[in-house]
């Protein structure tokens, strides 16, 4: 089927296939029955093909685009917090420490 065929000519990389499980009330589920029928596909490859075009939209939302960078921000900063805590433990200026041993009562 031509959803499975690479963007533009690039080989896609094979990827890991994972089991994901929908919960949905039968009218829902008639209906997406139905559509896979007139499409001549499985309702497996439906879903799957709605989930891209669901993800494809939300990565051009701005409300989506503004919270990721948000997000970023903050996985940057916690990742510069724990750099210094590995510095300060481990890399100091002041030279190598060594380490202490453990005492016995430990």
């Amino acid at each position: 089927m031509s959803e499975n065929s690479p963007a533009a000519g690039i080989p896609a990389a094979p990827s890991q296939v994972r089991t994901l499980a929908v919960r949905m009330t039968d009218n829902l589920r008639a209906q997406l029955d139905v559509i896979a029928q007139l499409n001549d596909r499985s309702v497996t490859e439906e879903i799957r093909i709605a989930l891209e075009a669901w993800v494809e939209t939300s990565k051009a939302d701005p409300k989506v685009l503004a919270r990721a960078e948000t997000v970023r921000a903050e996985i940057e900063r916690e990742a510069k917090t724990k750099q210094s805590a590995i510095e300060a433990i481990f890399g100091g200026t002041s030279g190598a420490k060594t380490p202490r041993k453990p005492s016995a009562s430990a």
